[in-house]
């Protein structure tokens, strides 16, 4: 929270962005969210209701960085028995592993408020580098005096290349779960410090 002097943004290349600081992902106002194919005809979409992540603003904003756990075991599509599949041995095995890891490495491109943002992703005990292209929405400061920026963020991955690789063949062809799953995140960030 900042004092009602300090102001709560700034201009850059024609952006109202966030003053520098820290900024942590708001609980109240977020959703990690992920769409996979199923059975080659429809989608399932569900999200991580446990994540948190805390976003680094620096004075040039290209120099930015974000780190981000989500907890496993909050897994939610809808359903009780997918989700404790999901949270199986045959996907997740979310008691060795608990948790999902993202640990932003630069900006690798920016257009307007759209960035391209690149970073480690760790499902399991394998880490790739993944790209999210964030889409910035803006900057301000909350009745409450807090001073917030809000992002939308969406990449695609091989769940395979994490080790996620369980699947079922279907007799008309294909498989009952697709390969690419969707990440789908949108959120608040509010200044810590």
């Amino acid at each position: 929270m900042s004092s009602s002097t300090e102001s709560a943004t700034r201009s850059w290349e024609g952006l109202t962005i966030p003053a520098p600081g820290t900024y942590l992902l708001d609980q109240a106002h977020q959703r990690v969210g992920f769409v996979a194919r199923h059975m080659m005809v429809s989608k399932v979409r569900g999200q991580f209701r446990e994540a948190e992540a805390t976003i680094t603003v620096t004075e040039n904003p290209l120099e930015s960085a974000v780190s981000a756990t989500i907890q496993t075991t909050s897994i939610d599509t809808g359903a009780t028995d997918r989700d404790n599949h999901l949270r199986s041995g045959d996907f997740l095995e979310v008691e060795k592993f608990p948790t999902l890891t993202y640990r932003s490495t630069g900006v690798k491109s920016h257009s307007g408020n759209e960035f391209v943002l690149t970073g480690e992703l760790t499902i399991k005990d394998v880490t790739r580098q993944v790209d999210l292209e964030v889409e910035f929405e803006g900057a301000g400061r909350s009745p409450f005096g807090q001073d917030l920026f809000g992002f939308t963020a969406t990449t695609e991955i091989d769940r395979e290349e994490f080790g996620l690789t369980w699947n079922v063949a279907l007799e008309t062809g294909g498989v009952l779960v697709g390969k690419k799953i969707k990440i789908e995140i949108e959120g608040e960030a509010v200044r810590q410090a």
